[in-house]
């Protein structure tokens, strides 16, 4: 019953979404009231558990989503992020444009969350695909598939960390392995995959991508632009952070977070924390694309606000994504799809991967997705004297 709501709760979501065109937001509210009817939760309990789905879903991710939109929207009316474009283009010319993009997410990824890399990664690739003249997707699906595979297989990301404490497996190996998977998987899924989907699918590549997306764009005087280090370094700088604190905490830690911490531990976990990293880094940005060069105060400030303006509808979107993906968890999806699997003689490498693969489709959460799988498989690994990494 739970897998039947689940998918008449999709196909009402894609109809309100495709066929009558209602925002995707209430589109998203309205299929989380229906699915929980159907999935017989207390009528009392609905608006509680959307309501705690949007609030766990834009906690964190709305300070660090509006801060990635103004640093973005400062490096790009400075310039910066046409430097960035037009230099990539120069030095790796347009064949290998994809294989730079995946190359540079990757790395990204290694020390950012997947929605601050995306935050950070869209404008510049957007930027990218104008000045090249190539289709957005040609570029994006290889920088979606570089920070997914980040995302999924490598710590200190949420979902391998998660599951290496939950199946006692060890840090260091499940990073060495994650990297081996994820560099294959990354050119799989992005460059390899792009040219089948172009012969599939060729309708989707005719969009050329513009920067409308982010709102009006500032072009700077020819001359004026940042140069191509600076953009990079403010770009990157919520990056270097995060990195700073992960090698810190792999290295002098060993990866645990100590009992007694001392003030320079607490000082590296603060600022690579993902919402403290953005706050300091658009303070950064705000000297190197603004002040640094000469613009007043208020026009930085009218930066910022046009940057928060253009991705309001985009936060409401993701809240109503969380809050869709909390009543599915509420309402049991995860224990029906367990139940199916729980007494499979199936591999616990496979089955925890079909375990994983149907929940995140369906919940759209990796970590959920995750910790799931490693729940069901938990028992079968020493039977079957798998290595938990």
């Amino acid at each position: 019953m739970q897998l039947l709501a689940l998918l008449i709760g999709v196909i009402l979501l894609l109809i309100l979404i495709i066929r009558f065109k209602i925002n995707t937001f209430v589109s998203l509210i309205i299929t989380s009231v229906v699915t929980a009817i159907l999935l017989g939760m207390p009528l009392t309990k609905i608006p509680t558990s959307i309501e705690t789905g949007i609030g766990s879903g834009l906690g964190e991710l709305s300070l660090v989503f509006g801060f990635g939109a103004m640093l973005g929207r400062l490096v790009a009316d400075a310039g910066g992020a046409h430097t960035i474009a037009s230099t990539l283009i120069e030095k790796f010319g347009r064949k290998r444009l994809q294989i730079a993009i995946m190359l540079a997410s990757f790395i990204i990824g290694l020390a950012l969350f997947f929605e601050v890399g995306m935050i950070l990664l869209v404008p510049i690739v957007f930027a990218i695909a104008v000045e090249a003249e190539v289709p957005v997707l040609y570029l994006g699906i290889s920088m979606a598939a570089a920070l997914s595979v980040t995302h999924g297989f490598l710590p200190p990301h949420p979902a391998p960390v998660a599951i290496s404490a939950a199946l006692n497996a060890n840090d260091g190996k499940v990073l060495l392995f994650g990297i081996v998977v994820a560099i294959p998987a990354a050119y799989i899924a992005g460059p390899l995959f792009t040219k089948l989907a172009q012969k599939f699918a060729p309708y989707a590549f005719k969009q050329k991508g513009s920067l409308s997306s982010f709102g009006e764009m500032k072009k700077p005087e020819p001359g004026q632009e940042p140069g191509f280090g600076i953009s990079v370094l403010t770009s990157l700088f919520p990056v270097i952070l995060m990195a700073i604190t992960t090698i810190y905490k792999m290295t002098v830690d060993g990866g645990n977070t100590p009992k007694n911490p001392s003030m320079l531990d607490s000082i590296i976990s603060l600022i690579g924390d993902p919402a403290i990293a953005m706050l300091i880094s658009l303070l950064f940005a705000m000297w190197s694309m603004g002040w640094h060069r000469n613009r007043a105060t208020k026009d930085i400030m009218a930066t910022l606000e046009d940057a928060v303006k253009s991705i309001a509808m985009l936060l409401l979107v993701i809240g109503g994504g969380s809050g869709f993906k909390q009543v599915l968890i509420d309402g049991g999806i995860g224990n029906e799809v367990a139940k199916i699997f729980v007494h499979s003689s199936l591999s616990p490498l496979l089955l925890g991967w079909i375990v994983a693969v149907i929940l995140r489709v369906a919940l759209g959460s990796a970590t959920v997705a995750s910790l799931t799988a490693a729940g069901i498989v938990a028992p079968l690994m020493t039977q079957a004297g798998v290595d938990p990494a």
